[in-house]
């Protein structure tokens, strides 16, 4: 069965975003690539944009990653505001899923505290204080 790992776009904050992350979750950082690191002829970086991150990656459990980039200023700015997608996390048990919503959620916005759900499921919701959105779930009749 092939593997869905999460990538976020940041606006100039990929970094700071994914030590708090790496804080929630732990471990350590599989990838961490700046735009500078990739700069050349063809590809020219900005002095103010070096820094920037082009690709990390945070293993998460066992077979799952979450990435990330910052968008270079010529791109464009992310829409922080869009609620197209969620990033779906599922905890193999209720402390669990408490601690990595509580600390997830920790000065963002809590739009669906955890609780027992009418499908039999623990489940919160909410958005980072990144502007990322989270679904925390625990199901305690799956097998994981």
């Amino acid at each position: 069965m092939p593997l869905i790992n999460p990538h976020i776009n940041f606006n100039g904050n990929a970094e700071e975003a994914f030590t708090f992350y790496k804080s929630v979750f732990g471990g350590e950082f599989a990838k961490l690539v700046r735009l500078k690191d990739l700069a050349s002829a063809e590809f020219p970086v900005a002095e103010k944009e070096e820094n920037k991150i082009m690709h990390i990656a945070l293993p998460i459990g066992k077979s799952n990653l979450l990435m990330g980039n910052d968008v270079p200023e010529f791109l464009g700015k992310v829409n922080e505001n869009e609620n197209r997608s969620k990033i779906s996390i599922s905890a193999e048990s209720k402390e669990e899923a408490d601690k990595l919503f509580n600390g997830l959620s920790a000065g963002g916005q809590i739009e669906v505290p955890m609780a027992d759900s009418p499908w039999g499921s623990y489940f919160g919701m909410f958005r980072d204080r990144f502007g990322i959105e989270w679904m925390v779930d625990y199901d305690p009749n799956s097998a994981q």
